[in-house]
């Protein structure tokens, strides 16, 4: 007898692989499908929006309207499929259903506040400018290439931009036009994996409330930047898949004295194996969201050993914990390589001194702990909800633990922003506010639920309660999800104000320079007589870069340009050219560059000189960025080897090869 149960506790519990697999795979099946109804609702969605010919969103309501019409829509399809699910009806029914209304939230509220323009949030300003030029770039080729230089492996992941270009070819879209559609698709569908994931750790009717919820608030601060909010929707249920992968206490004890009737389970590695490709992903999409969910789940693993330790008092108690983390890092590690291997190549081997103006960029927000939970609003009142759930419930709730956790990391790694300034850099801390929010927001879905449910006990469950608490919960989401088109006012406006790739600006008023780049690019592909990948241009006007995939010499700043690209060498060679005093001496400079020298320069024409207006890192000023003007004297170019021809308030000077 004793030898027969020698052998059952050594032996593997059976079914494990099965279980395993079942896990792997009903939860891969499912979310493959739910991304196919997602992608399917934002396509139908944004081609219907663009049929119609709508008013500018900043001079008329009328998409306002809309946008709160359709937002109630998709809030009802939510409300039926949790009564579906609660009443334990149509359970397919229920999921197809969480799966429109979610992803038609994400559409409406973005989609048609932008329907009347081609362009996305912010248009091509600013930062939206390099992400445009990136997925321009990634549509012209397949191959990973960096969004502005020549010969150099990406150093800003590309794997979000990659996707889209492949999309945009396969649509026959250039990329500056499928950024739109695709960044509000992308999102529609990451928010739909969010809800599948949530399903498979906790009951449904609560995750398609807790995915609403942190949807919405993701929509609202972290749109914008829609690489980035593809992971900021998926953190917090990947934190929770986390911490279920690295503490399992009774899974770690199973054969011991004090656990001998632990459950069968497949032992957490479908967790360890979801969560390494939840890091993997983030690596190639967002370096910043990565590390610092690579933080979080670091410190989970050093907790749960830790843990495991005290309970067993045994060093040997932090092997299977350990093992876990490693087996995430080892699966992430992997995948970021995809994007990461290259450059890391190129750098081990490169001379080129990093710039390291990447991290130099301290706004007031990064400089202060972000504290939304004391501010007077919705979203403030949910998330102080949620920080008191957090803290009455991390003795006892693994979600709790789990969020708790991610909080915990990101305003540690805030200190550390802060203390970085004092060695002349930063770690980008005020880009961590969204993140934040949502962790404080999925926390503060279930401490509304669990603190309601204990109201509803306490006054004697009286028979409308949970009514009253159903139309609260409604009202308050159905206030805050309307007035998103107001928080998003400015970055709305700006892609009605600038002028997109067709030199059209959807508020039907004139159009600036950029309606120009046409007849540019009709003139380059003329002159050079090669496709635009193979040509190099030298301007100061960059967004051009961000509707014709050509080479740029230079990038629009310090900060966005390629660590091995040599920014500042390649600024000190620009005004190097326009000192010298003849034309020959500037072929010869540009024949004996350390770089590929322009095929081509666009300038801005002034009465006796072309300029450029350049840029240059003034950290730790706030603005970062200082611009300058480079003037080269027209006579510089007054040679047979150049071809000028002036367009609108350009001059495109071209050199013979």
């Amino acid at each position: 007898m004793s030898t027969t149960v020698t052998e059952q506790s050594t032996a593997t519990p059976p079914g494990r692989m099965s279980l395993f697999l079942r896990q792997v795979g009903a939860g891969l099946g499912e979310g493959l499908l739910a991304a196919v109804v997602a992608a399917v609702v934002a396509a139908v969605g944004l081609v219907a929006f663009s049929l119609v010919h709508w008013p500018a969103f900043n001079s008329s309501n009328v998409t306002r309207a809309l946008t709160t019409a359709g937002q109630v829509a998709a809030a009802t399809m939510l409300v039926a499929a949790i009564w579906l699910l609660r009443v334990h009806k149509w359970p397919w029914v229920a999921k197809v259903l969480s799966w429109v209304g979610i992803s038609a939230f994400v559409t409406v509220t973005l989609g048609m506040p932008l329907a009347a323009t081609k362009l996305y949030l912010f248009g091509v300003s600013v930062d939206q400018e390099f992400r445009t030029e990136y997925l321009t770039r990634l549509t012209d080729s397949a191959a990973l290439r960096d969004m502005t230089y020549v010969d150099l492996p990406p150093y800003y992941p590309g794997g979000w931009f990659w996707v889209g270009g492949r999309v945009a070819n396969v649509l026959g879209m250039d990329g500056w036009e499928a950024f739109k559609p695709y960044a509000i698709g992308s999102l529609a569908v990451a928010a739909v994996l969010a809800l599948v994931l949530w399903t498979q750790l906790i009951r449904a009717d609560s995750a398609v409330a807790v995915t609403a919820a942190t949807t919405a608030v993701a929509v609202t601060y972290a749109s914008p930047e829609p690489y980035s909010g593809v992971i900021v929707l998926l953190l917090p249920p990947a934190l929770v898949l986390a911490w279920g992968a690295l503490y399992r206490p009774l899974e770690d004890a199973r054969g011991k004295e004090n656990a001998p009737d632990a459950p069968r389970t497949a032992g957490g590695w479908g967790a360890v194996i979801g969560t390494g490709l939840f890091l993997g992903i983030a690596a190639t999409f967002y370096t910043l969201h990565f590390l610092v969910a690579a933080f979080a789940i670091a410190l989970m693993g050093l907790l749960a050993m830790g843990l495991e330790i005290r309970q067993r008092r045994t060093w040997r108690a932090a092997v299977p914990p350990l093992l876990r983390l490693l087996a995430i890092a080892a699966i992430s590690g992997l995948i970021a390589l995809v994007c990461w291997g290259p450059y890391l190549v190129k750098s081990l081997a490169s001379k080129t001194p990093s710039s390291g103006t990447a991290l130099h960029y301290l706004p007031k927000s990064g400089a202060e702990l972000p504290l939304p939970m004391v501010e007077f609003t919705l979203l403030g009142g949910l998330c102080l909800i949620g920080t008191v759930w957090l803290v009455v419930r991390a003795g006892s709730s693994r979600r709790a633990q789990a969020l708790g956790i991610g909080v915990v990391a990101i305003y540690l790694w805030t200190l550390l922003s802060m203390l970085a300034t004092a060695a002349g850099t930063t770690l980008l801390s005020f880009r961590l506010e969204a993140p934040l929010m949502v962790l404080l927001a999925a926390a503060g879905v279930f401490g509304f639920v669990e603190g309601a449910r204990a109201v509803y006990q306490g006054f004697g469950e009286p028979r409308r309660f949970r009514l009253a608490v159903v139309a609260i919960a409604i009202i308050g989401a159905l206030a805050f999800v309307q007035d998103i088109p107001h928080v998003l006012t400015p970055e709305i406006t700006t892609a009605y104000t600038d002028t997109d790739g067709d030199g059209n600006r959807a508020d039907k008023r004139p159009a600036s320079a950029v309606s120009y780049y046409d007849e540019i690019d009709a003139a380059l592909l003329a002159q050079t007589g090669r496709p635009r990948d193979e040509t190099v241009v030298l301007t100061a006007d960059t967004s051009f870069l961000s509707f014709y995939p050509y080479w740029g010499f230079q990038a629009l700043t310090s900060h966005y340009a390629n660590q091995l690209a040599d920014f500042s060498g390649r600024a000190a060679a620009i005004r190097d050219w326009s000192k010298l005093d003849s034309p020959t001496e500037l072929l010869d400079a540009m024949a004996h560059s350390p770089w590929r020298a322009p095929d081509a320069f666009l300038f801005r024409r002034g009465d006796d000189a072309y300029t450029l207006r350049l840029a240059e890192d003034v950290y730790p000023n706030d603005p970062n960025v200082k611009r300058y003007s480079v003037s080269f004297p027209k006579q510089l170019f007054d040679d047979p080897a150049f071809i000028t021809t002036d367009i609108g308030p350009f001059t495109l000077v071209t050199v013979r090869r």
